[in-house]
């Protein structure tokens, strides 16, 4: 087995080390989601937290950890009889991004079930994480079902198993800890609600902190043993604190002015529900047992309220988290003190007892010990770093102007760029969906083939049955029981007699938005028109799990703004920075999509694409493709229908004149055309049957598909 990495060695992200600590100390603060960049330590931290806990006192021989003095009522290998105890580990289990529903939450044996009539029962990874820490990497990615089990569990405590009417229950208490990239997606905010905690890391920007990572990095890979006894004495100094923080948090008291804070923070920063109220209060009264008081102040409110608030603020999915501290100490400052109460006799053990311990080396080199406030270390104090020598000056941040190059010029336009201007207010549109019947990752646009959702039939089992169709199972055995002896009033079974049954549910689509930046859309209110449809329908791509990319074209050509992507409010911020100017060379951005689409059908084939076009349909540049524009623009369209892309031309003409053009655009995609205003869902009551229509006459065989074929030729 591999030497993880110390939790002590980690050099800074003091919010983040202190977020794992309070769950290690109290598990019910709920967890903690770690948002950031990469390379920024997540995962290494995380990984490293299990070390820090303390052994459980496990029944031998249990799948599912239960403790000697409390073992769970139902568990699957119990009844339990008394006896003493085994310790093992905190154990820290890890759950893959592809992971199935099964191997999460345990597999029942339906063929040993219904042929022997045994409830046999596969512990998953809930079973094995119980009493330890359930990490998942790259969280955003995880599919929605799997989150919203993996969160009912961590707020139960328990696990059931239901399948065909044989059930079983076990407990899964553990810390949840998840971490992800906001680049690649978020989360829905109900399940960023279930999250105790949120910890935002980036990389420092001092160069003295990064010469400090790099070298302890260096130092573990060479030799991790040796580096990891190095750090041993400032492990266990941080494992005795959180052992005594543990056996404190009983006494801590959590008075009237301190409920009064957090009740007043809640609602001062307008937190739906009462979830944030009850973290802010276990999170509060971890930080008092943390610091070794058994009185909660203001200061342990404050720092549970920028842990346990900020991913609860956003109203919207493209606002970013955060909370204005300014108003933070208004709110706490709107409430005197309480007289605290006499402080217990220090503990005799403990990291506070000199040496290395957590508050003699806040920065992260020796014990691990994490300010309230967070600040960020300036000169780590570690074994390595007392026998280094100082950071050169060449690594230090020049004085005096910038020596960045002088920016390029830009090469002439037809027109000028114009600045960019801000969306309009987002609205509800009415559903896009691609027709048939699709099988890509589960999502809310598309009718698809998916683990989950109405059975619409059954068909023999490929490999392991997961979902089993017993109408179709009994249907299949009836005929053959006089053969097989049957003499009771039991079904006599066989494994050929299973059936699996399948379901359609809804998939999420990639949504590729080709849109029009040329001169002919530059009007302001125009062009805040049509950010504000393309806005609202990357709002609608969120809520339906839908992948996105963003084309726009203008001057001389096109430019893929954002590759498909699961991270929507990366759009939008594109999308509100896109100025507009010059030419359209509408065939240009028509191949460009052309090339991004067949990009990423090798990438993800079963994700089906549905391109929207923005655009007033003027095709005034051949780009560097040459010709007649306007024809260059309607072969490349047509080239799109006849590959069978699903389209949506949003018509962004104005004015009392109209060329119609847009119209003409979608005729050759073989396309439903809406305009803006249409676009609204109190308006557009037959788009997704136009979508339907327009795509199944161009269908293959179809006379309509036949001509844009020949078209395109």
């Amino acid at each position: 087995m591999s030497t993880p990495y110390p939790f002590t060695a980690v050099v800074g992200q003091n919010d983040l080390r202190l977020a794992l600590l309070l769950n290690a100390v109290s598990p019910a603060v709920g967890g903690v989601l770690v948002r950031g960049e990469k390379g920024t330590a997540k995962s290494t931290a995380v990984r490293a937290l299990s070390a820090l806990l303390p052994q459980v006192d496990v029944v031998p021989g249990c799948r599912f950890s239960c403790a000697p003095a409390a073992p769970y009522p139902s568990c699957p290998d119990g009844p339990h009889e008394e006896g003493p105890g085994g310790a093992r580990p905190a154990r820290m289990v890890e759950l893959p991004v592809g992971a199935s529903e099964d191997r999460l939450v345990g597999a029942l044996d339906i063929e040993r079930a219904l042929s022997e009539g045994v409830k046999a029962f596969e512990p998953g990874l809930l079973a094995d994480a119980h009493r330890g820490i359930l990490y998942v990497d790259e969280v955003n990615l995880l599919h929605d079902h799997l989150v919203d089990v993996l969160l009912d569990a961590a707020a139960m405590g328990a696990s059931y198993v239901e399948r065909e009417g044989v059930s079983v229950r076990h407990a899964a208490r553990f810390l949840l800890v998840g971490t992800m990239n906001p680049e690649e997606g978020e989360l829905r905010p109900q399940l960023l609600d279930r999250f105790g905690l949120t910890v935002e890391v980036a990389a420092s920007r001092e160069p003295a902190q990064r010469v400090e990572v790099v070298r302890r990095r260096l130092a573990y890979e060479d030799d991790p043993a040796g580096f990891a006894d190095r750090w041993a004495e400032d492990e266990a100094d941080v494992r005795a604190r959180v052992v005594a923080a543990r056996a404190l948090l009983p006494q801590v008291r959590l008075g009237d002015t301190a409920l009064l804070r957090i009740a007043a923070t809640c609602a001062g920063f307008e937190v739906d529900g009462m979830r944030a109220d009850i973290v802010m209060a276990r999170t509060a009264t971890a930080l008092a047992a943390w610091a070794g008081r058994v009185d909660v102040l203001k200061e342990d409110v404050r720092q549970a309220a920028l842990l346990a608030l900020p991913h609860r603020r956003r109203r919207n999915p493209f606002d970013a988290p955060g909370l204005d501290e300014d108003r933070l100490d208004e709110i706490l400052d709107g409430f005197p003190d309480e007289e605290p109460d006499p402080e217990p006799e220090p503990e005799p053990q403990g990291p506070d007892d000199g040496g290395s311990g957590p508050e003699d080396d806040p920065d992260g080199g020796g014990g691990g010990g994490v300010p309230p406030q967070g600040g960020g270390p300036e000169a780590p104090d570690t074994p390595e770093a007392r026998e280094a020598p100082e950071a050169p000056e060449a690594l230090e941040a020049p004085e005096g102007p910038s020596q960045a190059p002088e920016p390029s010029s830009a090469p002439a336009a037809a027109a000028p760029e114009q600045a960019a201007v801000r969306a309009s207010e987002p609205f509800r549109t009415k559903m896009l969906s691609v027709p048939g019947l699709g099988e890509g990752a589960a999502g809310r646009r598309s009718r698809a083939r998916t683990a989950h959702g109405r059975t619409t039939g059954a068909t023999r089992p490929r490999g392991h049955l997961t979902k089993l169709h017993l109408a179709a199972t009994v249907q299949a055995a009836a005929p053959h029981q006089k053969a097989r002896g049957r003499s009771g009033r039991g079904l006599v079974v066989r494994k050929d007699d299973l059936r699996q049954a399948t379901r359609e549910g809804r998939e999420g689509n990639l949504v590729l938005f080709l849109v029009d930046a040329s001169g002919s859309m530059a009007a302001r209110q125009r062009m805040s028109a049509v950010k504000g449809a393309v806005l609202s329908l990357l709002l609608d791509a969120y809520q339906r799990r839908d992948k996105v990319g963003m084309i726009t074209f203008r001057g001389a050509g096109a430019e893929l703004a954002l590759p498909p992507t699961s991270s929507v409010d990366t759009a939008a911020t594109r999308l509100e920075l896109l100025p507009t100017g010059g030419r359209t060379p509408l065939a240009s951005g028509l191949l460009k999509a052309r090339d991004v689409l067949r990009l990423e059908r090798l990438r993800d084939p079963s994700r089906r694409p549905l391109l929207v076009v923005v655009t007033d349909g003027r095709a005034t540049s051949a780009g560097d493709l040459g010709g007649d524009p306007r024809e260059l623009s309607g072969r490349s369209a047509r080239l799109l229908a006849a590959e069978g892309v699903t389209s949506v031309v949003v018509d962004c003409e104005s004015g009392p004149v109209r060329l119609g053009l847009a119209g003409a655009l979608a005729s050759d995609l073989g396309a439903p055309a809406v305009t803006l205003d249409g676009l609204r869902a109190d308006s557009l009551a037959g788009l997704v049957k136009n979508v339907r229509t327009a795509v199944t006459s161009a269908a293959p065989g179809s006379s309509s598909a036949s001509t844009a074929s020949r078209r395109a030729a």
